[in-house]
């Protein structure tokens, strides 16, 4: 008996030698896979790669001190996984812009994959490129157009919700944190546009709805979450799953709802919304089962718009609000240049833009200071490329770091500082700079830019025209260090606002 016990853990212990043998032998074979011009990065341990030696709690920080050792392209590994890093200006022009389709695909997502992003079904953001990916962006950016992307009706829409913020600002009688407000007013904006209507700031499911949005960005942008990612067996566990996934539920919910509350009350021949412009799609093609027009992209696409409508834009007027109060003599000069040009009575349109070179280039610093998205959602090769001397193969995740870009040194007078001059000639004029992408370039930039850029300025220019900000007397000074999960946002702080008389 004793022998065969012997010589069962000696079998055992055998087998346990050779599984280790055959990974250590499978992660070699795997990282001389891609070849002598393939971007040099960190050694990394054997399975794990460089999963440990990045830092999830902060990916742009290490990419930054990655960068120093091994230039604008390098790679890393999540488990046998192979990603490229992309840095600087130069790289990003000749990958976003001029070999735009290269990198226009996206790898798969398996944690999404349970919430409705599996197969074809995947709306705009995390669709893969091709036909389908491109009949739902067209069909998008028209439906925005119409319901006034870049037109009056929807500048009035959204200088409306400026006035209600504004006003909710105003009967806040003490200090306050601003969050869910700017979160709230924002959201309407998109709301208006999605669901036809808007949601009161007292609405408290409406708030919870919020809170649940800002929760589960930040469970995605978890360890457990980027785990899961790379390894999709795992997400067969319900109870592990479900730490992740919990707050999408409710959201998934929510918008299944609203969903299904239009197509009861829905008349082909009355739009309201984009809702109903893509129900009306919808019916025109029902018999072609080739089309990516079905409930399920409703429902993707629809989820999509409402979370990339919302959070970085109210995350960008966030850091507005902060740096006026971290700046006031900034804040005191856009003031003086509304009076100026709008006055305190007149509401302030998009035609004042370019009367207002100050105030547009406090904006554009607000949001190349603020990085809001420092790395954007990753890309995949469509077809094998070369990049600087580097050959890729295709079906390589690429992460645009888009961080490097807007806090290049090469690029910036004063990268890590808010210096509104990054904007103006020397004769004070607005200068749009190359190197000011926070939306992003080529094929996969944000759709929703355009709208994104009215909102800035219109809540802006509002806020400033009404208001002045400051720091509670019995508050400490709040600190410009970003917080990460997914997006750049602040930590919480408390403003008191003084009206403007």
């Amino acid at each position: 008996m004793a022998e065969f016990i012997s010589l069962l853990f000696s079998n055992v212990f055998l087998l346990g030698v050779l599984l280790i043998v055959c990974i250590f032998f499978l992660d070699f074979v795997k990282s001389r896979k891609n070849g002598s011009q393939f971007p040099p990065g960190p050694k990394g341990l054997p399975f794990l790669g460089n999963f440990l030696q990045v830092d999830y709690r902060n990916p742009p920080k290490t990419f930054h001190q990655l960068r120093k050792e091994f230039g604008n392209i390098f790679s890393v590994q999540y488990f046998w996984k192979k990603m490229v890093i992309l840095n600087g200006y130069e790289v990003h022009k000749e990958a976003l812009i001029q070999r735009s389709e290269d990198i226009a695909d996206r790898p798969r997502f398996p944690l999404f994959e349970h919430i409705g992003y599996a197969g074809d079904t995947k709306g705009l953001v995390l669709a893969r490129y091709g036909s389908s990916w491109k009949e739902q962006r067209r069909f998008t950016l028209t439906t925005l157009r119409n319901f006034g992307m870049g037109k009056k009706s929807l500048e009035e829409r959204v200088t409306e919700e400026a006035q209600f913020l504004c006003s909710e600002f105003k009967s806040q009688k003490d200090q306050f944190d601003p969050i869910f407000l700017i979160n709230n007013a924002v959201s309407n904006v998109i709301c208006s546009i999605a669901f036809g209507d808007r949601f009161e700031y007292s609405n408290e499911k409406f708030q919870r709805l919020l809170r649940l949005f800002n929760a589960s960005i930040k469970a995605q942008s978890g360890l457990l979450a980027q785990i899961l990612n790379e390894m999709p067996f795992l997400t067969h566990i319900p109870w592990l799953i479900d730490r992740v996934l919990k707050p999408e539920y409710e959201l998934i919910a929510f918008l299944k709802e609203m969903i299904s509350e239009h197509q009861k009350t829905w008349d082909p021949n009355y739009t309201r919304d984009f809702i109903d412009a893509y129900l009306v799609e919808m019916e025109k093609v029902k018999e072609d089962g080739s089309s990516s027009f079905n409930e399920a992209n409703l429902f993707a696409t629809t989820y999509d718009l409402f979370g990339a409508g919302s959070e970085t834009t109210s995350t960008t007027l966030r850091w507005a609000v902060l740096f006026m109060l971290l700046y006031p003599d900034v804040q005191s000069k856009v003031q003086e240049e509304i009076d100026r040009v709008i006055g305190r009575e007149r509401k302030p349109t998009m035609g004042d833009v370019l009367q207002m070179p100050y105030t547009n280039a406090v904006i554009h610093e607000v949001q190349r200071c603020g990085d809001i998205i420092p790395l954007a959602l990753p890309h995949l090769t469509y077809r094998d490329m070369e990049i600087k001397g580097f050959l890729i193969p295709k079906g390589t995740t690429i992460i645009t770091n888009l961080s490097s870009v807007l806090k290049d040194y090469e690029v910036w007078e004063k990268p890590l500082q808010f210096y509104p001059q990054h904007f103006l000639d020397e004769n004070g004029k607005f200068e749009k700079r190359e190197a000011f992408i926070p939306f992003s370039a080529g094929k996969r930039a944000c759709l929703g830019e355009q709208l994104a850029r009215m909102e800035l300025f219109l809540f802006f220019t509002t806020f400033l025209q009404q208001l002045t900000f400051e720091i509670p007397s019995d508050q400490p000074r709040p600190t410009e260090d970003p917080f990460f999960a997914t997006t750049l946002s602040p930590y919480p702080y408390n403003i008191r606002v003084v009206p403007r008389v």
